[in-house]
């Protein structure tokens, strides 16, 4: 299995902030104040557990095939909501990172633009895995084709 995240542990920790942005604030100040936060993480963090992140903005698109819920055509959060994923070796190491004084003022500076407060929730890692090059799912499709059962 290939590794997301590259030098991701097998049992690593996940964290997802979900940012829903005040009327008052852009994507833009949400860039700049996350880019500041992310910035600090990496340069003091990545010796102490912090392996990867990524932050996604919301697009408005709702998937009719893959949502259960009626057949919405925009989310109403489109450009307003935004979640930050980070990835750590541990969940002790993420606490701590929290508890440094660099981090802190910018943590404080992302979180007033959030009209949701903030809970920042763990996750533990069960599967992570890249596509498959062409030629790698030619011969998984070959595989499923000779040997699937049903």
């Amino acid at each position: 299995m290939a590794s997301l995240i590259n030098n991701f542990p097998h049992n690593g920790v996940v964290t997802l902030n979900r940012v829903i942005l005040k009327p008052e604030y852009s994507v833009e100040d949400l860039e700049e104040r996350v880019a500041m936060l992310c910035e600090n993480v990496k340069t003091y963090h990545s010796e102490t557990g912090f392996v990867g992140g990524f932050v996604a903005l919301n697009s408005g698109a709702i998937s009719n095939e893959g949502s259960t819920a009626g057949q919405a055509v925009e989310s109403p959060l489109k450009g307003k909501e935004a979640l930050i994923i980070t990835f750590w070796n541990t969940f002790e190491e993420h606490e701590e990172s929290h508890k440094s004084d660099t981090f802190q003022p910018l943590f404080k500076d992302v979180l007033a633009l959030c009209e949701n407060g903030n809970e920042e929730i763990a996750y533990e890692m069960l599967w992570s895995g890249a596509a498959y090059s062409p030629e790698e799912a030619r011969e998984a499709q070959k595989a499923k084709q000779m040997y699937a059962v049903g």
